[in-house]
């Protein structure tokens, strides 16, 4: 996967947003202005993405292309390789469970 087809991928989210809150390289996307994806556009290699806990652990036990989030809380963020051996799919699996973890943490009334 690439960073424009993981963009289009983020930006089909209801109501995902992107910007460049950092610096002009760090591309975020947010649901209702809180993050739930990452990508740094030098490299373009990787992207946080947000997790549960006892999963980003058994995720980063079973593929070595999903580390500790990088910048970001180890407890809650992984860093998942966008370029390694990672299927669209499950890249795309990564990114639907944390948006669903963001979006499951708004008020009621964003959410409807």
């Amino acid at each position: 996967m690439n960073v424009e087809e993981l963009r289009e991928y983020c930006l089909s989210k209801p109501h995902s947003t992107e910007g460049f809150p950092f610096d002009e390289h760090t591309l975020v996307f947010k649901v209702h202005g809180k993050m739930f994806a990452l990508c740094g556009l030098k490299e373009a290699s990787y992207v946080n993405l947000k997790c549960d806990p006892e999963r980003a652990i058994q995720l980063r036990a079973e593929y070595q292309e999903i580390t500790p989030g990088y910048h970001m809380s180890k407890k809650h963020w992984n860093s998942v390789s966008i370029i390694g051996f990672l299927s669209d799919e499950m890249i795309k699996k990564l990114v639907d469970d944390s948006y669903q973890l963001i979006w499951k943490s708004l008020p009621k009334k964003l959410r409807e």
